[in-house]
């Protein structure tokens, strides 16, 4: 930092003693640091000089390797294009399209001279430019681009999270609302049974079947249409036969009840001379017996 503004206050030194040099020898020198100037100084339109200049760095090539085109706004194919005087240099809309259409008359002049000198103005299919920036650079702007899109898609993620966990808790919510209320139902109708308000107990029978479950087919009237039995029990009464009815074969009937024939009432009253209960069972001796004989067995 140092060494740089050193170097700019001798640049400025340097800069300074010429000037004064030049104004010592026109003897315009007055004692102080400042110069005083007479006047602004001419501007000097040299047109020989800058001609001898052009003609030294001119190059007289061919028209292909200049493509320098002068065109006028006369010439352009488009009929409302405003006059050059018209044009209002202010105007930044109207200056652009007047250089738009200079732009495009100058196409215009230029593509069949290039035509004609069979000179290609149209890519081929299959070219391919050279990228203006690296493939690493690429690259990074790749990487950005990912980064973006999966942030993004993490935050639609963490958007739908959200949205499902506040609907599991309202859901949530409801479902302890409504046990609660069930619970309460069921302690108010429990406490009016206690108290002989009401007979009935359909709240220990919890939610009750739908009654199209419940309800069997009905016919025509109202009766109820039973169903036979299926094809494979069909098949097996005809191969094995039908053993009759078992549900209910114990019952007492008219017939039975008024049947007494078979009645004893020795049997019925335990009265019969042999001896009740089970054959060759044995009465179990008392406590005091059965100690007096473990006495004596010692």
């Amino acid at each position: 930092m140092e060494d740089f503004s050193t170097s700019s206050d001798s640049e400025g030194s340097v800069v300074t003693d010429r000037e004064l040099q030049k104004a010592f020898l026109k003897g315009s020198l007055k004692p102080g640091l400042n110069v005083v100037l007479e006047g602004r100084p001419k501007a000097f339109n040299n047109v020989d000089g800058l001609k001898q200049c052009l003609s030294e760095f001119q190059r007289h090539l061919a028209w292909v390797e200049r493509l320098d085109v002068t065109s006028f706004l006369e010439k352009n194919v488009s009929s409302h294009i405003p006059d050059k005087d018209t044009v209002d240099p202010e105007d930044d809309f109207k200056r652009e399209m007047s250089f738009y259409h200079q732009a495009q008359a100058s196409v215009l002049e230029s593509l069949p001279q290039l035509h004609r000198l069979k000179v290609p103005t149209r890519r081929p299919d299959d070219y391919f430019a050279e990228m203006a920036k690296s493939d690493q650079q690429m690259q990074k702007i790749r990487q950005k681009l990912k980064s973006k899109q999966e942030a993004m898609e993490k935050s639609e993620r963490a958007k739908q999270l959200r949205a499902l966990r506040k609907y599991g808790k309202k859901v949530q919510t409801e479902v302890l609302q409504k046990r609660q209320k069930e619970k309460t139902s069921m302690l108010h109708a429990i406490k009016k049974y206690q108290k002989g308000l009401s007979d009935k107990l359909e709240f220990l029978e919890g939610e009750q079947p739908p009654l199209s479950q419940g309800k069997k087919k009905e016919g025509t009237g109202g009766q109820t249409i039973k169903k036979g039995p299926n094809a494979k029990r069909r098949y097996k009464n005809q191969k094995f036969g039908f053993g009759g009815k078992k549900k209910g074969s114990k019952w007492n009937t008219q017939e039975s009840h008024n049947d007494v024939s078979s009645f004893r009432a020795s049997v019925a009253h335990y009265k019969s001379s042999g001896k009740t209960g089970k054959k060759g069972a044995k009465k179990r001796p008392g406590k005091k017996m059965r100690q007096k004989m473990k006495n004596r067995s010692r």
